[in-house]
């Protein structure tokens, strides 16, 4: 399993660090992913997915099984 949000898919974006010179190195700015249990009511049961900190706040707005639709996820893999 790589780094990504289970639900939305996020994941590290490609960036450069800038120096005060103005030389670019390579880096990646990580996706800020957190481990969570949530409840799924439908399932009548805990899943356990690693999401992102925007998908966590937008899971307390929509639910989980809207969300899960809405991205095509199928919850009972998990």
């Amino acid at each position: 399993m790589g780094r990504h949000c289970q639900l939305t898919g996020k994941k590290a974006n490609n960036a450069y660090a800038i120096s005060h010179s103005h030389r670019r190195t390579h880096k990646l700015q990580q996706a800020n992913l957190q481990s969570k249990r949530v409840w799924w009511a439908q399932g009548n049961r805990w899943v356990k997915l690693r999401l992102s900190t925007k998908a966590i706040k937008t899971l307390e707005k929509k639910g989980l099984q809207a969300m899960a639709k809405e991205m095509g996820i199928n919850l009972n893999h998990y």
